[in-house]
């Protein structure tokens, strides 16, 4: 029987898996994948915790943090496209030679 101990961890390891992918990166759009699977670590989390306690707050802030993270992708994914054109690469290094 799964129990929510193994939902814990198993968001736990995405979680870490998430933000080890955060420090690592230096390409924007494997920056943008990292930040995805440590908001779903979280996500998973929170579903297992409100199923857990019978409580549906913790599937709306889940539902909620869907949303934002399909808001922060499409604004990312936008200026990532506009980066792309004029710099012709999406490395972070690529962003120090910023000049206003």
């Amino acid at each position: 029987m799964i129990t929510l101990t193994h939902y814990m961890v198993l968001s736990g390891i995405l979680f870490s898996i998430g933000m080890l992918g955060v420090i690592r990166r230096k390409n924007l759009l494997m920056l943008f994948f990292s930040t995805e699977i440590m908001l779903n670590a979280v996500n998973l989390g929170f579903v297992a915790v409100s199923k857990y306690i019978g409580d549906l707050s913790g599937q709306m802030f889940a539902f909620f943090i869907i949303a934002v993270a399909a808001s922060e992708v499409a604004v990312g994914l936008g200026l990532l496209v506009l980066w792309y054109k004029r710099k012709q690469t999406i490395d972070l290094d690529s962003l120090q030679s910023m000049k206003g």
